[in-house]
């Protein structure tokens, strides 16, 4: 249960890539040997094609003749590389920095992009295969999406470290180090996923913790059934939140746009997340299928309990009766759902002590949007 205290106390993580993209230098008049013996690229379709082939192989220089219409040449060869990178997720999030420069006349170019990647062909090619084999360990036969993407995230988080040096940003980084920044927390999370055959995307935007101000994050987005939630594996990570080693959090696990507003922001078009996947695995427990028990597991296992009504806490006298009830199980922690104010519920607690606990220590939470507490207690 002491996962629960610490997933409330969350830093910042920042290390988003920033792209260095040069303007490109003009030369009119040049020499027309070249364009006579290579192949020509006549719109920004073809050059798409080639700058996506050439940065999936990781080329660090990228040449090619344009002879199409060349009014707005530098417009159309910027589209070029941005229609390429984003082709793919994990190219986009890998690609350091970029420059193009080009020369020619009025009828013929030749245009030269040059390319700097953070992680080699060979990276990540090792980056697959190790997808592989982490997903045959992992996922077992008969698993549903819903169990899949479970044991993805508690993969990630229990064996990626934050990169406090903020110097390692890719998969193959964190797979090699067992360390990296946000970027390569989503970027391993998105291969995984893909891998398991879940769709999914890459979220850049910011993040804010408590009384600091916001810093560059990047997460993933999962679709599921139809509907879209939000995974953030880098702050649900035990090694974020000073918890033990074997802890998982899940206080970022397939939420909502309005739950991950709470501390999280973006301003690029991703699709809406706003399905509670709370009401997703009531909805299929309800149902009484043959899945019904793995439904209920991960209810229990994300703290779903929360979510009912007859659940939350109103009182210091149903607060008692809840504690007495642990602490006759042998428990010493406790999570539950408090509605009231922060003053009310430190006179509530205060009043624990007359059952004989001791070092009676709390960290509490605004619970979703419901103007209710997320309260964790811990005792001896």
């Amino acid at each position: 249960m002491g996962k629960k205290q610490r997933s409330l106390m969350k830093a910042v993580l920042g290390g988003m890539l920033v792209f260095a993209a040069l303007p490109p230098l003009l030369y009119w008049g040049w020499d027309q040997a070249y364009a006579a013996s290579a192949v020509k690229l006549g719109s920004v379709s073809e050059m798409t094609q080639k700058l996506t082939g050439a940065m999936s192989n990781r080329r660090e220089t990228i040449e090619f003749v344009y002879a199409g219409k060349t009014a707005g040449l530098k417009a159309q060869v910027q589209s070029a590389i941005d229609k390429a990178m984003g082709s793919d997720p994990y190219l986009y999030y890998i690609i350091d920095n970029y420059a193009f420069s080009y020369r020619g006349n009025s009828r013929s170019v030749n245009v030269t992009v040059k390319v700097e990647y953070r992680e080699t062909l060979q990276q990540t090619a090792y980056v697959n295969q190790r997808v592989k084999q982490i997903l045959q360990q992992i996922i077992t036969p008969g698993m549903n999406n819903h169990q899949k993407i479970k044991a993805i995230h508690d993969w990630v988080v229990l064996h990626l470290k934050y990169d406090n040096t903020y110097s390692k940003y890719t998969a193959y980084e964190g797979l090699q180090s067992g360390s990296t920044v946000c970027q390569g927390y989503s970027l391993l999370t998105y291969k995984l996923l893909l891998g398991a055959g879940i769709p999914n995307k890459i979220v850049e935007g910011t993040a804010r913790a408590e009384g600091k101000a916001a810093q560059s994050h990047a997460w993933n987005l999962v679709q599921l059934e139809g509907a879209w939630y939000h995974l953030d594996t880098t702050w649900d990570d035990p090694s974020t939140t000073g918890s033990m080693a074997d802890e998982i959090s899940t206080a970022y696990y397939m939420r909502t746009d309005a739950q991950m507003r709470r501390d999280h922001s973006w301003s690029k078009p991703y699709p809406a997340a706003v399905t509670l996947y709370a009401k997703t695995l009531a909805d299929l427990v309800s149902r009484e299928g043959t899945g019904t028990v793995v439904y209920q597991k991960l209810q229990e296992a994300l703290d779903y309990h929360l979510y009912e009504e007859e659940q939350v806490v109103t009182s210091a006298a149903g607060l008692q009766q809840l504690v007495q009830q642990s602490v006759s199980a042998g428990e010493q922690a406790l999570l539950f759902r408090y509605r009231g104010t922060e003053s009310s519920l430190k006179i509530a607690l205060q009043e624990l002590y007359s059952l004989g606990l001791k070092q009676l220590s709390y960290s509490s939470s605004p619970f979703d949007n419901t103007g209710d507490l997320k309260v964790y207690i811990t005792w001896q």
